[in-house]
């Protein structure tokens, strides 16, 4: 089973998921989840392209853009939506910046990958900059 035919279903269902179309396939999906718990007044987003020849043609930048208008919706009372990413991955940062984010902290050499430590890297949008 693949990645997008084992997330479908909780896809379809769930207003923390989506899967993105583009010519009519699935390509990805966009997710939402809370940092703080129960709480539920931060909220953090994330978005998957596994294919990387979708990289580079501005899905990944209207799938964020239209995702944080939609938990902007969805939960009205919310000031502010975030994601953090890693420095190794400039994609992330240019759509963060494309769309408007602010990059909101960096917190030095803790994501580890092959053997060489990176930064993670927090963006956020509030409500009246979108």
């Amino acid at each position: 089973m693949g990645f997008y035919e084992y997330y479908k279903e909780e896809a379809v269902h769930s207003p923390m998921r989506k899967l993105i179309l583009y010519n009519d396939k699935i390509v990805g999906d966009v997710s939402a989840y809370w940092e703080d718990d129960t709480l539920k007044r931060w909220l953090d987003i994330g978005i998957v392209l596994c294919d990387s020849t979708n990289w580079g043609h501005g899905i990944g930048t209207a799938a964020c853009k239209q995702w944080i208008k939609e938990m902007f919706q969805l939960f009205d009372y919310l000031p502010h939506v975030g994601f953090t990413t890693w420095s190794g991955n400039i994609g992330m940062q240019t759509i963060g910046e494309k769309i408007g984010m602010t990059r909101e902290g960096v917190i030095r050499k803790v994501r580890y990958w092959e053997n060489e430590y990176y930064d993670s890297i927090k963006y956020g949008i509030l409500r009246d900059e979108i």
